[in-house]
């Protein structure tokens, strides 16, 4: 092996390490926006000038307002210009023998860095600052930084010139291949934080990715860092900020002015739409599942049990139907079909037999499941790592009617953009779930979203003061309890209002919100981010010819004015040099290697992960068209997973699970005995797969004994369901405890008590009440990491269910007692103090959990 594979990393020549040192992320996470600098520190241990190529990730979210490089002690601000000339300036400043460095933007989340002329022995800091607007949602705010540019799938044949020096080449269906595919090597350098975060009060930070310290300083600030100083950048960096006051962290009009140039605004509206909620009408629902190679190890554990989760909060009279997607694809049912029971049990023996394998072919699925449902919800649980991303987006557009996707990104790296235009674009939303996340409340908040009452057809209406250049251009949906920001410009101050008209269903809509635009106010970010939104509205507009070409010049225009990077402007800093600084000839370039992502089985071994080191440059490539080619070195097959992996690679709330049945288990169990699928549920198929290989499966992890991989690991997954129906298990019943109870809860989110006299509404009222009780006896309530979901939803169907209790006022006190109590957040128990304003003996007794609970204690018993 040669000297540049035999350590794992990419070296130059002479056996010296890549010119990459270390990588520092600081900055402040505001109640407003998060302003966050990346620096990227470079040294040259070798005998000649170098050129660094770097491709790393930003948030596809983000606002690039700042590009330095710092050296000899000297800092030196970049400038926006067009790509080209970008380029061209500094390819004549390397040329010339001068330093320079460019950032540009292949992807929203993908950016390419090239630092030219490294001198040998000096030392280069290159900074990249971006903003984000920050909204919190009932008092939390996650911030995500994603830190390496994870592989993708990449289909097509390979078609086109090479322009950089990615490990695949351009293909017909990804023409930049070659630009957002960076060599897997074991690198050297690191990740450091130092993170201020001031959201205006009292706040507590977790992070379910990394182990963090926290100072508290001054006031509310709290500062942010790595407990080990410095990390791998191998996975998401991800950050929940909560706080229980949602206004201390809520700003809705934020202005920036100065001077006699115009204004600008962000107006923020959190809607409480709830008295728009009437019967909401049953939904289509389409699941996606990524089974693809990139999803084995943590990630495919994690989207099979948002799925289950998922699964649990549909409604009886939905219509439902999963699609397994990866190289191929294969559905759950030849077409939807009713949410039941039955079904429910059946799709859990599906999911659970799910392996991973192939590539990410997510263009005709994802046309198969709008086609199906052109009106309908369609989830979709992905790591998203695809190269066709307009390819797929554009199909989407184009077969949908009114249909809306919701995302769940699964994973430590997750390629944000599609889902994010996916969720823009058909007015859905996009949630992301890093391994250790509890998932339960964001399937719940995703399905609330979906599920949740709108306002679409919107426009706005300005009195007495000014609002243009609106961004949005198009202005999204308003949908109850989620942020929405409207920015604009003004040319003069004043005190005036704006009102939303749109559409509720078939009624009209009306919302007022008063306006005070000050003459002075000191907020740039703001004009950044109203310029970055304004971009955006332009890029996504289907223009061709003449009119694409003058879109481009507005877009041009308008990111040079407030510098910002896009796909059609770059920044460039050069540093003039001289005497004995000045470099002569050409700079070798050395291709920055990025870690295998965290959690990839397809990674496992050192020989998968040296598959893509052998593509260092001997001179840089050029940007002009007719640019060298190059061959794209394979990729292993990834090993199959499991169908039921080990606890140790299960996220913690399943693992948890795992762990109480093994305790409460036999040393050598048998099958359980079978339940009737009128009191079967959710465990019925929670692990199991089909006929005796899910018996097999479920015997040994009974009996504790979990046996290696080349055990049992097949692709049954994709056998033919009906093949896999005819022999899947009956539900599968544990004993005793809250996951018997759980496992009896009925597809409509109720209990219900069969051999009671009483009428069925009354009868599942009281059993439903009793079975929360005793959950909560257990400290299960709507916020319990695995089992919150189903108690949300026995919530919501005794909500439901109340208006046909009027007959019977004790048992809707227990009822809504009960709910109260076991309910999480304002909203909520709101919704059930206004339906408890009827019951005299209950509506005084609603916030005082002591007197509460004794109440419904006494109730019970009778």
């Amino acid at each position: 092996m040669s000297k540049e594979h035999e350590q794992g990393g990419l070296f130059t020549r002479e056996g010296t390490r890549v010119p990459l040192q270390g990588v520092e992320v600081t900055g402040e996470l505001l109640g407003g926006h998060a302003r966050v600098r990346v620096r990227q520190r470079y040294h040259n241990a070798e005998k000649k000038p170098v050129e660094a190529v770097y491709t790393f990730p930003l948030p596809s979210d983000g606002t690039l307002s700042a590009f330095s490089m710092t050296c000899a002690g000297r800092r030196i601000e970049g400038i926006v210009k067009e790509r080209e000339a970008a380029f061209q300036t500094y390819d004549d400043a390397i040329t010339e023998g001068h330093g320079a460095a460019l950032l540009d933007e292949e992807r929203p989340n993908v950016f390419t860095a090239q630092v030219g002329n490294l001198l040998p022995g000096e030392e280069t800091l290159i900074e990249v600052e971006f903003l984000q607007a920050i909204t919190a949602e009932e008092g939390s705010v996650r911030w995500m930084l994603p830190t390496l540019v994870a592989p993708r799938y990449i289909p097509g044949t390979p078609s086109g010139d090479r322009t950089a020096h990615g490990t695949v080449d351009p293909t017909a269906r990804v023409p930049d291949a070659d630009r957002i595919s960076p060599p897997i090597g074991n690198v050297a350098y690191g990740l450091r934080m130092d993170l201020l975060v001031d959201l205006g009060r009292e706040v507590v930070v977790e992070s379910p990715s990394h182990a963090v310290t926290l100072t508290r300083e001054s006031g509310t600030r709290v500062r942010v860092g790595f407990a080990r100083g410095e990390v791998a950048l191998d996975r998401d960096l991800v950050l929940n900020l909560r706080s229980p006051d949602t206004s201390a962290v809520f700003t809705p009009l934020v202005t920036h002015k100065k001077g006699d140039g115009p204004g600008t605004f962000a107006l923020t509206v959190i809607p409480d739409l709830l008295a728009l909620a009437g019967a909401t009408p049953r939904q289509e629902v389409i699941f996606m599942v990524d089974v693809s190679g990139s999803m084995a190890g943590d990630s495919l554990p994690q989207a099979q049990a948002a799925l289950r989760l998922c699964l649990r909060h549909l409604r009886e009279g939905d219509r439902f139907n999963i699609i397994a997607f990866q190289s191929s694809f294969e559905s759950f049912k030849p077409k939807p079909v009713p949410y039941t029971q039955g079904m429910l049990e059946a799709a859990d023996t599906w999911v659970a037999a799910l392996g991973a394998d192939g590539g990410t072919e997510l263009l005709s699925p994802m046309r198969t499941a709008v086609r199906t449902a052109p009106d309908g919800v369609i989830v979709l649980l992905t790591d998203g790592q695809v190269g066709n991303e307009d390819e797929i987006l554009q199909a989407v557009l184009a077969e949908r009617k009114t249909a809306r996707v919701y995302s769940f990104g699964i994973g430590t790296n997750v390629s944000d953009v599609l889902l994010r235009d996916m969720a823009k674009q058909t007015g859905g939303a996009v949630e992301f779930i890093h391994p250790g996340e509890r998932i339960d409340d964001k399937v719940v908040a995703q399905f609330s979203r979906a599920l949740a009452p709108r306002v679409t057809q919107l426009q706005a209406f300005f009195k007495d003061v000014e609002g243009t250049e609106l961004a949005p251009s198009e202005l999204p949906n308003l949908v109850d309890g989620v942020p929405w920001t409207l920015l604009g410009r003004y040319t003069t101050p004043g005190v005036g209002k704006v009102t939303l008209r749109g559409r509720s269903g078939n009624e009209d809509f009306a919302l007022a919100i008063p306006l005070e635009l000050p003459a002075e106010s000191d907020r740039p970010a703001v004009e950044k981010l109203w310029a970055a939104e304004r971009i955006k509205s332009w890029e996504a507009a289907d223009l061709s010819g003449r009119r694409a070409e003058s879109m481009k010049k507005r877009i041009v225009d308008l990111a040079v004015a407030h510098q910002i990077v896009t796909r059609h402007t770059s920044f460039v800093v050069v540093e003039e040099r001289t005497g004995d600084r000045r470099a002569s000839g050409q700079p070798e370039t050395r291709v920055v290697p990025v870690n295998a992502p965290a959690g990839w089985a397809m990674f496992g071994t050192a020989k998968e992960k040296d598959r893509n080191q052998d593509v260092r440059a001997g001179g840089r490539l050029q940007r002009s068209r007719g640019a060298t080619t190059g061959s794209f070195p394979a990729v292993p097959a990834p090993r199959p997973a499991a169908a039921l992996p080990p606890p140790g690679s299960l996220p913690a709330p399943m693992r948890s699970m795992v762990q109480v049945r093994r305790a409460t288990a036999p040393a050598a169990a048998p099958m359980p005995k079978m339940v009737s699928k009128k009191k079967g549920g959710l465990l019925g198929g929670l692990f199991g797969g089909g006929g005796a290989k899910a018996q097999k499966e479920y015997a040994r992890r009974e009996s504790g004994v979990f046996l290696g991989e080349d055990d049992g690991a097949d692709m049954e997954s994709f056998a033919p369901m009906e093949a896999r129906e005819a022999s899947a298990p009956e539900p599968l019943r544990h004993g005793g405890g809250a996951e018997d109870l759980l496992a009896r809860q009925l597809a409509n989110g109720l209990w219900d008590d069969v051999k009671g006299p009483a009428p069925e509404p009354v009868r599942q009222a009281r059993a439903t009440a009793l079975a929360l009780l005793e959950l909560l006896r257990e400290g299960i309530t709507s916020s319990h990491a695995l089992h919150g979901a189903q108690v949300k939803k026995a919530v919501e169907a005794l909500l439901a269910l109340t208006g046909q209790l009027s007959g019977a006022p004790e048992v809707a006190e227990l009822a809504l007692g009960v709910a109260w109590l076991v309910a999480a957040g304002p909203r909520t128990r709101g919704r059930i103090e206004q339906a408890a304003k009827p019951l005299s003996g209950l509506a005084g007794r609603l916030g005082n959990e002591v007197e509460l609970r004794q109440h419904v204690d006494t109730l019970a018993a009778r």
